[in-house]
């Protein structure tokens, strides 16, 4: 129903989308036509343009090379293309701080030819830095064309290349591509006063540009995607170094706070959920793919029209409805060992100033919890690193030290958490000095 309702009220020819969990597709449905001169019927196997969702197979190509030493985020973008004048980082570039122009130089959306690649790196002289690197967000085609020179300038077979030996290959992403094999959607025009249609343009793929939103895909393969954007891949890209792309690096709107970015990936909050992800938009094309990673549960949008029609709010109103029809049995809870007998004297109560918290072994890990704290911002997860030293690896105080002092006996009497003393009681700061 939803998925018909958009085609309808929003006018696309016709409408592709999946859900997927926990990597399955749980539902499929394409509605309306994909050609219409020979009133073909669309199905989840036609190919659509993704546009800038291009964008987040980029990103990932530019932290392969990152976790391959290769790079360093934090490198200026010239150190890796001289001919880029001096200013943002890659980090800036995949979190659109860049301050570049939106486009590369020239009226690309007008003549629907871009650039070659020696054409962009000829006028990257003429680029205009409208903003100083990381001052706000500002969108930016170009900062990404450049992201994939990086890329083909750090394999022998150039972007193209890297992309399909090191992401769609692995992935088995065979319909993903520049140029892929059938049967393909048409793009089209939807006349704003009427329900006649125009034809759009198939934009040739040309040099760095690709690397902003030239692919195509399907909705399947775009949710095997979304699923490895919650989950990584050992094969292509670390879990953890897909959770740091999915961190918030800077507020678009910075009013309601819905919408944030990482690197290369869109955040988009709907009530307490944040879906990952990205939106794309090429001439005749709109599409979405976003995912909750928490609950592994996301949903792809393809439409074969270039206006009028919202492939992100889609998406998102039918990954809310699977998580909706399809809730989560809770865990079991299950016996185990018991804590480790060096760990065992640590649990239970502990105070800093008037806050309590709460020391426990859950599942093989020992967790503090700041009782009354906020949610999400209240749990710690520590992992031991010396005797009676522990480093927070997740959650609240991310990085700072927990240290056990015990009295004569062994028996633990007083923790330091980032500095702070923690005693079994409540006492005032006053009280503990000296101790």
């Amino acid at each position: 129903m939803l998925v018909a309702r958009a085609q309808a009220e929003q006018r696309s020819p016709s409408v592709s989308a999946a859900v997927f969990r926990d990597g399955e597709v749980v539902w499929r449905r394409a509605v309306g036509t994909a050609e219409i001169a020979r009133d073909e019927a669309a199905t989840p196997e036609h190919v659509y343009r993704i546009g800038s969702i291009t964008k987040t197979f980029t990103a990932v190509c530019i932290l392969q090379l990152r976790d391959d030493g290769e790079l360093a985020l934090d490198d200026p973008l010239r150190a890796h293309i001289p001919e880029m004048p001096p200013g943002p980082t890659i980090r800036d570039c995949l979190s659109h701080l860049s301050g570049l122009q939106r486009e590369p130089p020239g009226e690309v959306w007008e003549t629907l030819e871009p650039p070659s690649r020696e054409e962009l790196l000829a006028g990257l002289e003429d680029v205009e830095r409208l903003l100083a690197p990381g001052v706000a967000w500002h969108y930016s085609n170009l900062a990404f064309g450049l992201l994939g020179e990086v890329v083909a300038r750090r394999s022998e077979s150039g972007y193209e290349g890297a992309l399909r030996r090191r992401v769609l290959e692995p992935l088995g992403l065979e319909r993903t591509s520049f140029d892929p094999p059938g049967p393909k959607a048409t793009g089209y025009y939807v006349d704003p006063w009427s329900d006649g249609v125009t034809v759009e343009p198939d934009l040739p793929v040309e040099g760095p540009t690709a690397a902003m939103g030239w692919l195509w895909s399907t909705v399947d393969e775009l949710a095997v995607w979304g699923d490895f954007l919650a989950t990584g891949n050992e094969a292509v890209l670390a879990g953890a170094s897909l959770d740091e792309m999915a961190r918030v690096r800077t507020m678009v709107d910075h009013a309601s706070w819905e919408v944030g970015w990482g690197l290369g990936l869109g955040l988009y909050r709907r009530a307490d959920r944040v879906f990952v992800g990205h939106g794309g938009a090429m001439p005749g094309f709109l599409a979405s793919v976003l995912v909750h990673r928490p609950e592994r549960t996301g949903a792809a949008v393809l439409a074969n029209t270039s206006a009028g029609f919202d492939p992100e709010s889609l998406a998102i109103d039918l990954a809310c409805a699977a998580l909706e029809a399809l809730p989560r049995a809770p865990e079991l809870w299950r016996a185990d060992q018991g804590a480790p007998v060096e760990v065992a004297p640590l649990l239970g109560r502990w105070w800093s100033e008037g806050s309590e918290l709460l020391l426990t072994w859950d599942r093989g890990r020992l967790r503090l919890e700041l009782i009354d704290g906020a949610p999400g911002r209240n749990v710690s997860w520590l992992t031991a690193e010396l005797d009676d030293r522990w480093r927070i690896v997740e959650g609240r105080e991310l990085g700072e030290l927990l240290r056990v002092v015990r009295d004569d006996t062994g028996v633990p009497v007083k923790l330091y958490v980032a500095t702070y003393p923690v005693t079994r009681a409540p006492a005032a700061f006053a009280d503990v000095v000296g101790d």
